[in-house]
């Protein structure tokens, strides 16, 4: 007994174990075609938009240069969490070196920091849009626009510095089997044989700082667009003008339901099956980079039309 306390207290783990479909190990391939399916689609379809905006000079325009900003976050996400997930379902490639898994671990992290702020960013864009369309490009200008983008980057970096060295202080000596085909802080600090108040307080901190923020002030920017679209008299103008958030709306949702449903999920499911666990899981990592292309490019006409012309 005291041998075995004394193993515990001194092991420290210096790899993780990632984790594919819960017991069901012989099916993971099956699980590795849609994966990869979503990694070529959210490849293919972020550089698509990325190459229109850039080429197409029409798409010169604050909203599109956010676009562009948000297709980059994605292909961001996907390449930091994509390879070691195929490499789980694939090639039943589940060992994770502890550096690795920091680094993987503070990029997810930033991607999906980043990306929220840029919905606030747009938020602002759509606000600016429809409440003073004359001065639009003269507010929104191209210096603006790169200093917001500094400043979405400079946040998610700054709040997420501390996160590696949070979790590089903490002994490993219990399981060292994650959750997931991918590390994140919540999932791994869990794992500490040490008291991890501090992780969970920052933790919280870094989302009620960014998320919760966020949510805020986008609901905010939708009540005043509401209020200037009912200001206006006629009824053709403002579904045009309602016609042109719907892209962003949608955007929103992709992001923020997800991430929503693994929150509940981890907190209030724990009697549901791993499988629904690691479904929700992957949903929350792999869908909203696949989607937001294909909702840009089938919901706004300037971008469909470039692409059509493109591929003509």
């Amino acid at each position: 007994m005291s041998t075995n306390t004394f193993n515990d207290s001194t092991v420290n783990h210096q790899t993780f174990v990632l984790i594919g479909i819960p017991g069901m190990e012989k099916r993971n391939p099956w699980m590795a075609f849609p994966l990869c399916l979503l990694y070529l689609l959210t490849l293919f379809g972020n550089a698509v938009i990325l190459f229109v905006i850039k080429t197409e000079r029409s798409l010169h325009e604050p909203m599109y240069l956010f676009l562009s900003i948000l297709a980059c976050s994605d292909l961001g996400l996907a390449i930091s969490t994509m390879p070691t997930m195929l490499g789980v379902y694939w090639f039943d490639s589940r060992e994770i070196s502890f550096n690795v898994c920091i680094t993987q671990m503070f990029f997810i992290h930033m991607f999906q920091w980043i990306e929220s702020g840029i919905l606030v960013a747009m938020a602002f864009d759509r606000f600016i849009a429809i409440r003073d369309p004359l001065r639009y490009t003269l507010i929104l200008s191209n210096t603006v626009i790169l200093k917001i983008g500094i400043a979405i980057l400079s946040r998610a970096f700054c709040l997420l510095f501390p996160l590696p060295f949070l979790i590089k202080r903490l002994p490993f000596c219990k399981s060292n089997v994650l959750s997931h085909s991918y590390c994140l802080h919540p999932d791994t600090m869990k794992l500490a044989c040490a008291d991890i108040t501090v992780n969970i307080l920052y933790g919280l901190v870094i989302v009620m700082s960014t998320l919760g923020l966020d949510v805020v002030v986008i609901l905010i920017s939708y009540i005043l667009i509401l209020q200037t679209v009912l200001s206006i008299a006629s009824h053709t103008e403002r579904l045009k003008a309602l016609n042109t958030c719907v892209s962003h709306v949608c955007a929103i949702l992709i992001f923020y339901i997800p991430m929503l449903g693994v929150t509940v999920a981890h907190r209030f499911g724990r009697h549901l099956s791993p499988i629904v666990h690691m479904l929700m899981a992957n949903i929350y990592i792999a869908v909203p980079p696949v989607l937001n292309p294909i909702v840009y490019s089938v919901k706004t006409k300037q971008i469909r039309q470039s692409i059509c012309k493109m591929f003509q």
